[in-house]
């Protein structure tokens, strides 16, 4: 089992600070819209990436049973049939695709805590797959102990907490979750947060347990959820989300941005959000992350990719900079993994 590496000092960078209210539908017409193309960012963007050493990883997505497998070995969890495909051999199309050598699998809700797909598909692409299993907040704290088996026995390197799976009125706080929590840091393994009905709702506990257990590494899927800020309410999200970057062991996933964007592809009301983010987080701790296979309907898994570099084009990141969010971050995280 590979442990985590102290997380090295933040790859600082001048402010950009793009402006927030960037939306789409702006009712302020004193603020400009960004434009929507900068071809020659994209195109430097483009070639900064293709010219790099550095690996391509995707830092989130996810792979389940085909309909033949799931009527096999491996059933979905009733109720969470998936509406779309995401078996293994579509990925791997995908990423060929896209030139994305590697990937952190989360565990999906499809087969909720039965991770037996998940761990084959790790056991047969062992140099391109990590995997981050989804913690079982059981009060009979059963949960403990699969998270020990699928790390210690079964190789996973991270751990999901998605707070709806807790039992009803309980936070991620609790005794069982705060003892998963704590066992990750002791394991070496980050947790993931996904935080999809708003960071705020989440905030407080996350901030006790990074408090209270300052060396398990924390992840924040998708932006935390923060989209480009149009109220007072959202404003304090993303703020909350900036703020978290005084605790050193938080990463951000620039991850799903179709589901926090208020744009189409390339989605570019992202700039100035992913430039506040470099500012206060650096880029060594953030990542890239597609969402497959919920990107391929809405962008194409290769769209999702490119969305990153016209994104960054608006801004515009550097070289380095770029290296470290498309792959440099998750590699130093996760020292060891994606070897040749």
């Amino acid at each position: 089992m590979t442990r985590l590496s102290t997380p090295p000092l933040a790859v600082r960078v001048k402010p950009r600070r793009l402006p927030l209210s960037v939306f789409p539908h702006n009712s302020n017409p004193s603020i400009p819209f960004l434009p929507f193309s900068k071809k020659s960012h994209f195109q430097a963007s483009a070639a900064k990436m293709a010219s790099s050493s550095t690996k391509i990883i995707d830092s989130h997505l996810h792979v389940w049973a085909s309909p033949e497998e799931a009527a096999g070995k491996y059933p979905y969890f009733p109720g969470q049939e998936p509406t779309l495909p995401g078996h293994l051999q579509f990925l791997l199309q995908s990423m060929e695709e896209a030139n994305v050598d590697g990937a952190l699998i989360v565990q999906p809700i499809n087969h909720k805590f039965d991770h037996s797909l998940v761990t084959s598909v790790l056991k047969k692409h062992p140099s391109k797959f990590v995997g981050c299993c989804l913690a079982n907040p059981e009060e009979d704290g059963s949960g403990l102990k699969q998270l020990e088996h699928l790390v210690l026995k079964d190789g996973y390197c991270a751990v999901r907490f998605n707070p709806y799976l807790w039992p009803s009125g309980q936070q991620m706080t609790n005794e069982i979750g705060k003892a998963m929590f704590s066992k990750a840091g002791e394991l070496g393994v980050p947790v993931g947060f996904m935080c999809m009905k708003g960071l705020n709702l989440h905030i407080s506990e996350i901030e006790e347990l990074c408090t209270k257990f300052p060396s398990t590494v924390v992840l924040l899927d998708h932006l935390g959820f923060c989209k480009p800020p149009t109220n007072d309410e959202e404003n304090q999200a993303f703020s909350n989300l900036l703020k978290l970057s005084r605790f050193p062991q938080v990463y951000v996933k620039f991850s799903a941005l179709f589901r926090v964007s208020r744009m189409p592809s390339p989605y570019q009301d992202l700039a100035p959000l992913l430039s506040q983010l470099v500012s206060s987080y650096g880029a060594n701790r953030l990542m890239w992350g597609s969402d497959f296979p919920y990107v391929v309907p809405e962008s194409g898994y290769k769209g999702g990719k490119e969305s990153v570099s016209v994104i960054a084009g608006e801004i515009p990141l550097s070289s380095p900079e770029m290296e470290w969010i498309m792959g440099r971050t998750a590699l130093e995280l996760f020292k060891g993994q994606w070897l040749p």
